[in-house]
């Protein structure tokens, strides 16, 4: 299938673009570890199905340090012995995050509980707001067939530096 838009490549995409890099970088300022930012990006992108988010968030992390062992072990992170009950806690919520049709709560209280054993204010706001961000993301790049394998890590940070 062929990318149905460019979408980076019109005035509109390029200015929203700009802005999810934007938002993007609150959180990024936010005390919630970058590790845990990429992993719920990934695992979020993983269940959307998205090609290009899935793409620059294994990049994205690699580049920061992260693992190829913890990578590649996301999609089952229920079932590895890699990930901090930290980090199980903020997969198990963008999971529910993500797929909230699949439970008339949306988020269990369980998994909310879990999230505020381990991660303060400040964090879960971060959390919270990254769970919604990047599941915009990835419905914009499905929608429009956005593949992945082309993107380089840092990009979008170099967009929001020139304006």
């Amino acid at each position: 299938m062929d990318t149905r838009l460019d979408l980076f490549g019109t005035e509109t995409g390029s200015r929203l673009a700009k802005r999810f890099a934007s938002l993007g970088q609150v959180i990024d300022r936010s005390p919630l570890p970058s590790a845990t930012r990429e992993l719920v990006s990934l695992r979020a992108s993983q269940i959307n199905g998205c090609g290009w988010c899935v793409d620059m968030h294994v990049k994205e992390a690699a580049a920061a340090g992260e693992t190829a062992v913890r990578l590649a072990l996301v999609a089952t992170w229920r079932e590895s012995t890699v990930f901090t009950e930290a980090e199980r806690a903020a997969l198990a919520l963008a999971e529910e995050g993500t797929r909230l049709a699949d439970a008339a709560e949306g988020v269990s209280d369980q998994t909310w509980a879990r999230v505020r054993e381990h991660h303060d204010d400040e964090q879960v706001a971060a959390l919270v707001s990254l769970v919604a961000l990047i599941n915009a993301a990835n419905r914009l790049a499905v929608i429009v067939h956005q593949k992945g394998g082309s993107y380089e890590p840092g990009m979008f940070a170099a967009m929001t530096d020139r304006g």
